[in-house]
């Protein structure tokens, strides 16, 4: 070779070399760093999770484990019922297992919903439409599992990494397995879809040797634990004072994954799989094949002459991702390496402070504490914390401040000598004006309860005798009357006696059985409610105690602060014979048979149920009938030998 043709040669060499990716560093010269533009994003990928299928569940149980890095966050809970008409539980159970404390925003569907979460760690936004229950104390993860399950059916369960909001559909997945069992690196599909505090790292550069002021935004989405079609909503927003920017949008993903791009300006979209654009839905355009590297999409940002990589982000398997860019690529500034629990320039987040003041109410004092590291990690320094009347200062210690007051001091104001309100006055250094917030709290002694028995849906006259088999009307009144008092029966029990197990009637606001029915409220606001005494004993128990636990709560929930008490109050009623099943009628009985002289009697409560002792012989009306063997007297013995001509039934031992 012509030694004037080999420097031209391996210059050319050098150059075709100079395009692959190993040169690409080099050639590129792009030092990816932090930059401005801000991707959020929304998955269903969890860190460990699981869905099943119980379809004949009667409570259905759905799990959070939710762990947050910062002393005080906020969470936005969206619960869903996608098809209100399908196949659902009876009762819903939502637990949240919680390490710091949070700020919670919650909508729920209009159904039987059950709450159970620590009130110490969670600060609800407002009424929730739901039965709260209080979780077990110091519960683990496997502890909370097999709490859960004494509740009802498990049907999803899920840990989440500082969720910023999260959205849970209760329709059950067909495909799942029928039992929940945690999976690492879980798909949660259509059940949960979240969206993190914590924003994605957005990284860019300058493309070296290119002119022009083309921009490219490169979305790498990784491959999730399962590999099913699906479409990635991808919203890019892009804005600039000076220009309008001229931009390429490269999407990079699983062979499974296509994409619908909504996008504010035009772009070039340059992607993996199918694509389509929202403004023409339906026409479906075909991707190219794109390398799944860093520095290979790099490469392609510069083939299309892209003179900045105004973002670069690689992001898990998600639903809906959002690109926001206001500095047209110019610039580069970087980002902050720290992401902040309030907007910058705000300083102290005051609504999360307010939202930490829960009055403690004692005898006749009311307290409030407000811990100074929580206080700090909101960015807050109180300089002075009062009631309403300003010489009942808080007690400044080393880790908290404490204020505290009795009811006929520091401007106590007393509504009908039960409601206390006060008003608590903080004042930040960060603020000219102080912020206020209305605490409140009940006095117990001042109220009082009457329960009474009813023989009729009138309500006309009390009564204090009942009939086994009879349907009592009870009526749950207080007094004194307080307007701004909302009340609901939350429990009631009833007890026949220390050989009888206690009778559930109501339970978390909710009737047990169809014995029993939640009536509407009286005229004047009295709770009521109906049970059916089904039974027949033998020998018959001559008294009874019905017990009742009301819930108090505040008309108005942005007066809520505090935990509100639950009064409980008995009443005491005779019982009568029973005489439903003495003759033919009863129980369809030959009318022949005779009531034993000695025997055990058996007490339950069920939609239809009528149950008769007779000897030599146990004749159920239902279509089953659960009994002990403890309870079945000898005489009944064997039951393959128990015959019942007219009734038919099933016997469960």
């Amino acid at each position: 070779m012509d030694r004037g043709v080999l420097p031209q040669a391996i210059a050319l060499l050098l150059a075709v070399c100079s395009f692959g990716p190993t040169g690409l560093a080099e050639g590129v010269q792009c030092d990816l760093q932090p930059v401005d533009p801000k991707v959020t994003y929304t998955t269903s990928q969890v860190s460990e999770g699981c869905v099943a299928h119980v379809p004949n569940a009667t409570v259905g149980v759905h799990i959070l484990f939710l762990e947050f890095s910062k002393e005080v966050s906020t969470l936005e809970l969206t619960v869903q019922m996608t098809n209100p008409n399908g196949a659902r539980p009876q009762e819903v159970l939502l637990i949240l297992s919680v390490n710091k404390n949070i700020h919670l925003t919650l909508q729920v569907p209009e159904i039987p919903l059950h709450l159970a979460y620590d009130s110490k760690l969670v600060f609800l936004q407002e009424a929730p439409k739901a039965v709260i229950t209080e979780l077990p104390p110091s519960t683990t993860k496997n502890q909370l599992f097999l709490w859960a399950n004494t509740k009802g059916s498990i049907i999803s369960a899920a840990e989440l990494d500082n969720p910023q909001s999260i959205l849970l559909r209760l329709d059950q997945a067909p495909t799942s397995p029928s039992r929940c069992t945690l999976e690492p690196r879980k798909d949660m599909g259509h059940t949960l879809e979240w969206k993190s505090h914590t924003q994605a790292s957005v990284l860019g550069c300058h493309l070296e040797g290119v002119t022009g002021h083309k921009e490219a935004h490169i979305l790498r989405v990784l491959p999730g634990s399962e590999a099913w079609p699906r479409t990635v909503t991808v919203e890019v927003e892009l804005s600039c004072a000076l220009r309008d920017p001229e931009a390429v949008l490269i999407l990079q993903g699983p062979p499974y994954v296509s994409w619908l791009i909504d996008a504010n300006h035009n772009v070039k979209a340059w992607t993996t799989g199918e694509y389509s654009f929202k403004i023409f839905p339906g026409s479906n355009i075909q991707g190219v094949n794109l390398p799944d590297t860093r520095q290979g999409l790099l490469e392609e940002a510069r083939k299309l002459n892209a003179s900045v990589i105004a973002s670069f982000v690689e992001l898990p398997l998600a639903s809906v991702i959002s690109l926001q860019d206001r500095s047209c690529g110019s610039g580069l500034q970087p980002s902050p390496t720290t992401v902040q629990i309030t907007p910058p320039g705000e300083g102290c987040n005051q609504d999360l402070l307010l939202s930490l003041i829960q009055p403690r109410c004692s005898d006749d004092v009311m307290t409030l504490v407000l811990r100074k590291d929580l206080i700090s990690t909101l960015g807050c320094t109180i300089t002075s914390l009062t009631f309403w009347d300003p010489s009942c200062q808080a007690e400044d210690t080393d880790d908290k401040f404490v204020l505290r007051g009795t009811y006929s001091s520091c401007g106590m104001k007393v509504a009908e000598n039960v409601v206390i309100s006060n008003e608590v006055v903080v004042n930040l250094l960060s603020s000219s004006s102080p912020q206020r917030k209305q605490v409140q709290c009940i006095n117990l002694d001042s109220l009082s309860f009457q329960l009474g028995l009813y023989l009729s849906p009138h309500f006309l006259q009390a009564s204090n005798t009942i009939e086994l088999g009879q349907q009592g009307f009870v009526q749950v009144s207080m007094s004194p009357s307080i307007p701004e008092l909302m009340t609901q029966l939350d429990s009631c029990q009833l007890n026949l006696g220390p050989d009888v197990e206690m009778v559930d009637l109501i339970q978390n606001q909710e009737a047990k059985s169809s014995c029993v029915s939640l009536l509407s409220p009286s005229p004047g606001g009295d709770m009521r409610f109906s049970f059916l005494l089904r039974g027949y004993v033998v020998p018959m128990p001559t008294a009874g105690i019905l017990s009742c636990t009301v819930a108090l709560r505040p008309r108005t929930w942005s007066l809520v602060s505090g935990a509100w008490p639950r009064p409980s109050f008995k009443g005491n009623f005779w019982i009568r014979g029973f005489q439903e099943c003495d003759g033919p009628e009863g129980c369809g009985t030959s009318g022949q048979e005779t009531w034993p002289q000695a025997g055990m009697w058996h007490f339950f409560c069920h939609p239809t149920a009528m149950l008769c002792l007779f000897t030599g012989r146990l004749c159920s009306c239902n279509h089953s009938l659960s009994i002990h063997p403890s309870t079945i007297p000898s005489l009944l013995s064997p039951l393959a030998k128990i015959k019942c001509s007219v009734c038919s039934y099933q016997f469960n031992i």
